[in-house]
């Protein structure tokens, strides 16, 4: 009776142990898939904050609230069934997808450039002062279309890093990377957002420290939402252009990314303690540069090309 009791003890110990380690398995795997997906979520990070400038403070963090909602629905309901049927009935359908994905991200970084230069933005940056139900409603289902664009995206990608898992750790897996990096996301959202609040309610203390940290949070409110989008900017164009380089090397044709990988090794190589940290810049600068060609081909081909047709009649 004792023995059957330590075997049983040792069966249970042993499934705890592999329970463990399946739980390892799956955080270090959605890890990965959410590495991968970074430039994604730093560009629906710097995206977000414009939708609530200009509304009232109080509804500030009630609208970010319901669009992380609305992302959750997104990423959960829609896609993530989507993505795995496609995983495991059409997988081959992935790169295409995925580079699709790619060339999107690439004309909205060029898209955003051009109108920088040019003066020719669509209005998308001008505050969102809203009031009421309806008009809130209406800046909610904007900003949850925007994000189910790139949620779909965020999960192409982590799918693909762990495309050899089985289908219910793909599930898992996946779930783990919505629900952590819709927090993440919305939850530095949050933060960005009520910064300028924060340091306004520590300009009120009495302690000289205190406000003068007010004052510095209030003042490099506009510099961090600017330097936000410049980094959405860069990172929707170096994720893009890496994902079309990667992809048209799994479809067959293994030049444009044997070439930025040679580039990479070379200066990984040449460059010592720091080859590490410079290799990867060097092929980042390149998926940017190859990501801001493309971009550059379809916004002509979207709106110059239709500007000059129209001017010649």
């Amino acid at each position: 009776m004792a023995g059957g009791l330590v075997a049983l003890l040792d069966d249970v110990a042993a499934l705890a142990r592999l329970a463990a380690a399946s739980i390892d398995d799956v955080g270090a795997a959605a890890g990965r898939a959410s590495a991968k997906a970074a430039g994604v979520v730093v560009d629906d990070a710097a995206v977000t904050p414009r939708y609530v400038q200009g509304l009232a403070p109080e509804r500030e963090l009630a609208i970010i609230g319901r669009i992380a909602k609305g992302s959750i629905i997104n990423k959960l309901v829609f896609i993530l069934p989507a993505a795995l049927l496609l995983s495991q009935f059409a997988p081959w359908l992935l790169t295409p997808i995925l580079m699709v994905g790619g060339t999107y991200l690439c004309f909205e970084g060029a898209e955003k450039i051009w109108e920088k230069l040019s003066g020719h933005g669509h209005g998308t940056d001008e505050p969102a002062s809203v009031s009421g139900p309806e008009q809130e409603k209406t800046v909610v289902s904007g900003a949850v279309r925007t994000d189910f664009i790139l949620s779909a995206e965020i999960m192409v990608i982590s799918l693909n890093e762990i495309a050899d898992e089985s289908f219910w750790s793909r599930a898992i897996i996946l779930v783990v990377v919505a629900i952590g990096i819709t927090a993440l996301v919305y939850g530095a959202v949050g933060l960005i957002v009520k910064m300028d609040d924060i340091g306004l309610a520590l300009t009120r203390r009495t302690s000289s420290a205190a406000q003068a940290l007010g004052r510095g949070l209030v003042k490099a409110m506009p510099i961090v939402l600017a330097t936000l989008a410049t980094v959405g900017i860069v990172a929707m164009l170096w994720v893009g252009g890496h994902i079309l380089l990667v992809g048209v090397d799994d479809l067959g044709w293994h030049g444009p990314y044997g070439l930025v990988h040679d580039l990479e090794v070379a200066v990984h190589d040449a460059a010592g303690a720091a080859g590490a940290v410079l290799g990867w810049l060097t092929n980042t600068a390149a998926s940017a540069v190859v990501g801001l060609a493309v971009g550059a081909v379809v916004v002509a081909v979207l709106h110059l090309v239709p500007r000059r047709s129209t001017s010649s009649h």
